[in-house]
């Protein structure tokens, strides 16, 4: 959706995780990018490497653009906060040249792990996918991610596993 079109999808929901915390998730802006950097340059190395299959990109102003200058629709991405409003996790889709199909992503910060974030994210993109057109996710990870196995398991994804690298495919409940 352009800027001037903004819905009701951009209040910030209120989810309650099942360790009893609670986030807020709104959509990804611009003006999360400086926080973003940050989180990406400070984030501890075993979580770097399994969300982006190897070493990190280096943080510049073109990535951070590219991360977070999102159309809603084809690209669209959710950012979960702590009641002290400090990110804790970001779930996005992007489409890809298939149609109807996104991949989707999910990094949440270690101290927010096993708790129900991830899923609660992944649905969430999941309905604003339906919404925006598209049948399908696709999702790369490091096959010994174990909880990301679990995640994809969980939403009835296929998977495959080939040289350490796992591929699923998760079809969309419209």
């Amino acid at each position: 959706m352009a800027d001037g079109d903004r819905t009701a999808e951009e209040e910030p929901a209120i989810v309650h995780l099942g360790d009893g915390r609670v986030v807020s998730v709104g959509l990804l802006t611009p003006a999360d990018a400086a926080e973003l950097g940050a989180a990406i340059e400070n984030a501890d190395p075993e979580t770097l490497y399994r969300r982006f299959c190897g070493p990190p990109p280096r943080v510049t102003p073109k990535l951070l653009r590219r991360l977070t200058e999102l159309d809603y629709e084809r690209r669209y991405a959710l950012v979960a906060r702590a009641p002290d409003g400090h990110g804790v996790a970001v779930a996005r889709y992007e489409a890809t040249a298939d149609p109807g199909v996104a991949d989707v992503a999910v990094v949440v910060d270690p101290a927010w792990r096993r708790a129900g974030l991830a899923t609660a994210l992944v649905r969430m993109l999941a309905e604003a996918a339906v919404t925006h057109g598209f049948t399908t996710f696709t999702a790369t990870y490091l096959a010994d991610n174990v909880p990301v196995g679990e995640l994809l398991d969980e939403a009835g994804g296929r998977r495959v596993i080939a040289h350490g690298i796992g591929e699923a495919v998760v079809a969309l409940d419209p």
